[in-house]
């Protein structure tokens, strides 16, 4: 069985969605999501979209703030576009009817994260990621140019390479015709051909099992394009929140947005005090991976599990008005939150690596975009700015489909490519061989390819990595097709890259930190060199 679409969409977040909405002006659009059309990273986005809206804030203050959060590997000329479009988006936003808080006398209530020098953050409530969400699949719902398959996993991108014809990374011209997608309902992979290809499947954070991200967050997008031979990069930059819920026994972990650090919530030890002045001026207010370093050393000085987030200083009125899903959380937990501090430790959050794009979200394989954390864009280089992932996927999804709409009227379907090949494979009835391989991959990440690292730590990982590769791909060759073994091949893909990458970065910088090359490389170029 197969479909033709003008436009595939694979993800159904805020990149996803907001390239679907604009592409359907111009040609029919179909989202694949793995998922139900809600669940993605974007509805666990607490604090907010980051944006220059009023006066004393200017581009050129965001664009500093971006640069320097970012180790100075961001690509500037990537920033300051991004920069410089952030307006118009979030005005975009509103006409699609978001509703961000507001001031009594109408105008928006800005709030400020770290690494940010003034209050430029868009939000609503602590539940902004959700808000978007909700009013962007509204529009989406209404729009009878845009089919949506739920529940449906992408399992390849189609290249030459399903034409018989060999491609390697150095060739210049390789095509995505589409992609190969599990249908649950017929329990066999159906044949989608696109003229354009948008990936948008979000995150990695499973990869690491402690993260804040939804169980769906396994790196699809990137493994299927690094598996097609297309550039991939930075993927050794892993965002650690610093501020999680301690809970062991929730999955994923609960995030306590930055933005209650921004509105003077501080991080405290065990003995009540503010440790984080210890490691930089900006005290609780530093950029992402000062603290989650922080923290974790704290963590390890103290032989605990966690530190505490303190704000019971907050007037209540602004706990109960800007983080009332928090305040609620904690509460069912049994922690007042206006009376005891919270236990928080850092998680998985974000990956600031991905798929390879150009300024206008196209990758190194031609029809194919990418958008969202699964791209590689160049504004978050070696750490990613607080509130600025909603942005970059709105900025991207919307050069994306100004380029890709360009390119469509010369696209033609190719009609020679065959149906997913099922022969020799049998049903695998051994589940824990994927359920216990999946632990052990998590295990290792943790472990060795976390907040702080060393080579011989990348090196354990890699040998460990390198085993399970071997016994899942000798798995998935000989087994009918099912979700799960697709989703530990590309964890798995997934790890090998941070670690791959991580092994060839002689340096500390920003979200990579490695006791064996504790400082920066002196001149050390801006580089962002495809695996």
């Amino acid at each position: 069985m197969r479909k033709k679409v003008d436009f595939l969409v694979i993800g159904s977040g805020i990149a996803g969605l907001c390239f679907a909405l604009k592409a359907a002006n111009y040609g029919k659009v179909c989202i694949v999501t793995k998922s139900n059309i809600d669940d993605s990273s974007t509805k666990y986005a607490q604090g907010g979209i980051a944006a220059v809206i009023y006066h004393p804030d200017t581009y050129e203050k965001h664009i500093k703030d971006t640069m320097i959060a970012g180790d100075e590997l961001s690509d500037r000329k990537i920033v300051e576009l991004t920069i410089r479009e952030s307006t118009a988006r979030v005005h975009e936003l509103v006409e699609w009817g978001v509703n961000f808080d507001r001031t009594a006398t109408g105008r928006f209530a800005l709030a400020r994260e770290g690494g940010h020098s003034e209050f430029r953050v868009l939000h609503h409530k602590d539940i902004t990621g959700l808000e978007i969400e909700q009013k962007l699949i509204k529009a989406v719902m209404m729009n009878e140019n845009i089919e949506m398959l739920e529940n449906h996993l992408a399992v390849e991108i189609i290249t030459q390479h399903h034409l018989g014809i060999e491609v390697s990374r150095r060739t210049e011209h390789i095509t995505c015709y589409g992609s190969y997608v599990y249908n649950p309902n017929t329990k066999r992979v159906q044949t989608i051909l696109s003229k354009i290809t948008m990936m948008a499947t979000g995150g990695i954070g499973t990869v690491y099992g402690n993260t804040t991200n939804p169980p769906i967050a396994t790196g699809d997008g990137i493994s299927m394009v690094y598996r097609a031979k297309g550039a991939v990069a930075g993927m050794e930059f892993v965002q650690f929140h610093p501020t999680s819920l301690y809970n062991p026994t929730e999955s994923p972990s609960f995030l306590i947005t930055e933005a209650m650090r921004g509105s003077g919530a501080i991080l405290k030890d065990d003995a009540g005090n503010d440790f984080m002045k210890k490691y930089d001026p900006r005290g609780s207010l530093a950029p992402r991976d000062i603290v989650a370093r922080a923290i974790d050393n704290e963590m390890k000085l103290q032989g605990c599990d966690h530190v505490w987030l303190d704000a019971t200083h907050l007037s209540k009125d602004e706990i109960f008005n800007h983080f009332p899903n928090i305040y609620a959380k904690c509460l069912s937990i049994g922690i007042d939150i206006t009376k005891a501090c919270i236990p928080v430790v850092p998680a998985a959050h974000y990956s600031c690596g991905g798929i390879k794009t150009n300024e206008w979200g196209a990758t190194s394989i031609r029809h194919l975009f990418a958008s969202g954390e699964c791209a590689s864009t160049g504004l978050h280089g070696a750490n990613r700015l607080a509130s600025n992932s909603l942005l970059e996927a709105l900025v991207f999804s919307h050069r994306a489909c100004l380029k890709a709409i360009d390119e469509i009227p010369q696209i033609d379907f190719c009609n020679s490519i065959p149906e997913w090949d099922t022969s020799g494979t049998v049903l695998n009835e051994e589940m824990v061989l994927i359920t216990q391989t999946r632990k052990e991959l998590q295990t290792i990440m943790i472990n060795y390819v976390g907040i702080v690292r060393s080579n011989l730590r990348l090196q354990r990982a890699f040998d460990r990595l390198e085993i399970l590769y071997r016994e899942t791909e000798e798995l998935y060759k000989r087994s009918i097709l099912i979700p799960e073994i697709c989703e530990l091949r590309n964890m798995i893909n997934i790890g090998y890259l941070i670690i791959k990458n991580a092994i060839d970065r002689k340096e500390s910088r920003g979200l990579h930190y490695s006791l064996d090359y504790p400082e920066h490389r002196e001149g050390n170029p801006v580089t962002r060199d495809a695996l």
